[in-house]
């Protein structure tokens, strides 16, 4: 779990002007869905944090599985896990590695220290509380970075992704796992009516494909190289970019 400073999604000035008629209820649908920013994600966390592991450890392993799996064949590779929170995908990194986590919930950090120190996993050589949009380590410094299930939670994600970026090595790789939302259809309809409660969720449960489309467009030193679904029933995507 993991969040940045940021504000709310806005329609844009271009988009507002090309669909007058449906100004009015695109506003209201906004004003609908709860905002997220740092404060109300930590609560979120804090309160998932006894539980989390029982709710979604096995619904989101194949996802960590295969996200440790790509950072394994770097060898010897420093890889930041954004979004750590209680270190479930910790014991899948070989032992080559080195990884850093780093969440901004501290009760969901204590139980990856907890997980760290009695699975005695000596690749883990940090954990620590952080904003993914202000990261505290110094340009190209790793090999890979991880985030599964980060980026809806996050307010401002284009933010965390350009972050990333930085700290990332020339020839380093990102490694995304998401859900994708719908674009229409039942599914759709049940991620809107989810988003009115995303401060309360602590994630937001619309994330079009376009915003992660949209930024890589803009970012030419960068290259997707894989996008896939994931079990179970493609609910998740798993997504890979290159720096050059």
């Amino acid at each position: 779990m993991m969040s940045e400073r940021g504000g709310s999604h806005h329609l844009s000035e271009r988009r507002a002007s090309v669909f007058p008629g449906r100004r009015k209820a695109a506003v209201q649908h906004l004003k609908r869905v709860a905002t997220l920013d740092n404060s109300a994600v930590a609560q979120a966390y804090a309160r998932w944090a006894p539980v989390y592991d029982l709710a979604f450890s096995e619904t989101m392993r194949p996802g960590r599985k295969v996200a440790a799996a790509i950072a394994n064949r770097h060898k010897g590779a420093l890889v930041l896990d954004v979004g750590v929170g209680t270190g479930l995908e910790l014991p899948m990194f070989a032992p080559s590695c080195r990884v850093v986590g780093i969440d901004l919930s501290e009760p969901m950090l204590r139980r990856a220290a907890r997980r760290t120190a009695t699975g005695a996993l000596h690749h883990v050589a940090g954990l620590s509380a952080m904003d993914a949009c202000n990261l505290a380590f110094a340009d190209a410094t790793f090999d890979v970075i991880v985030a599964p299930y980060v980026l809806t939670v996050l307010p401002r994600p284009e933010a965390s992704l350009d972050e990333w970026v930085r700290v990332l090595k020339p020839g380093g790789e990102i490694v995304l796992v998401n859900h994708i939302g719908a674009t229409s259809g039942p599914v759709a309809w049940v991620e809107a009516k989810l988003a009115e409660r995303s401060a309360a969720l602590g994630w937001r449960p619309e994330f079009p494909w376009r915003i992660l489309g949209d930024w890589l467009a803009g970012h030419p030193d960068l290259r997707l190289i894989e996008r896939r679904a994931l079990p179970p029933f493609g609910i998740f995507t798993l997504v890979r970019i290159t720096k050059r």
